[in-house]
């Protein structure tokens, strides 16, 4: 797939936040930039990263449901999911489900994911932000509730992780075109709604 540019993403600039049994608030006071590998500017960020890209992965935006282009890949779609910031490999396809909360949804990471340190109550409730371990960029939250998605790998290891397509770059495993998360599906425009996060810059 080529690389689309020109398109417009609509931000919701509305200070209301709209929560789905599929998403839940969390707070990570962590700074998205001490102590990573990779790290650049904001200024910086904002011209290598595209305007979705930097929404979710800098500001800890989170795009609404459905509107990503990797929303419909499926297992079938075999390669790795990386970082859009730093193509750190983050997620394999043989763990991707459909998860129908309308957020690429995995029942394990790899070891390029950084799971937000919390009590197991809180976790359980609420969930916990996952960032890319390299470039400290947001990626979405993990759920303990893999057990409801029965049938599916996430039944197996009780976890989901629910990550907004556009802090992802998928690469298929036997070559070809990188598809990038922050496409929408076609014929779909793109929405995305304020950070649920305390400011962690």
């Amino acid at each position: 797939m080529q690389r689309q540019t020109g398109y417009i993403a609509t931000i919701t600039t509305s200070t209301s936040i709209i929560v789905t049994p599929s998403c839940a608030q969390a707070s990570n006071t962590k700074s998205r930039t001490d102590g990573y590998k990779v790290q650049h500017s904001e200024r910086e960020w904002a011209y290598i990263l595209s305007g979705p890209q930097y929404n979710i992965l800098r500001q800890g935006g989170t795009e609404r449901q459905k509107s990503s282009i990797l929303n419909t890949f499926t297992s079938d779609n075999v390669g790795t999911y990386v970082c859009a910031g730093c193509n750190t490999p983050l997620f394999d396809s043989k763990d991707k489900f459909s998860s129908g909360t309308g957020w690429p949804s995995f029942s394990s990471a790899l070891e390029g994911v950084e799971e937000e340190d919390v009590d197991r109550l809180r976790a359980t409730l609420d969930g916990r932000e996952v960032r890319c371990s390299t470039c400290g960029g947001h990626l979405g939250d993990l759920f303990n509730d893999g057990w409801l998605y029965r049938g599916s790998s996430a039944a197996k290891t009780g976890k989901r992780y629910c990550i907004d397509g556009a802090s992802l770059i998928f690469k298929p495993e036997n070559g070809g075109e990188d598809v990038y998360g922050d496409l929408p599906p076609k014929n779909k425009p793109i929405h995305y709604q304020p950070s649920i996060y305390r400011d962690a810059a």
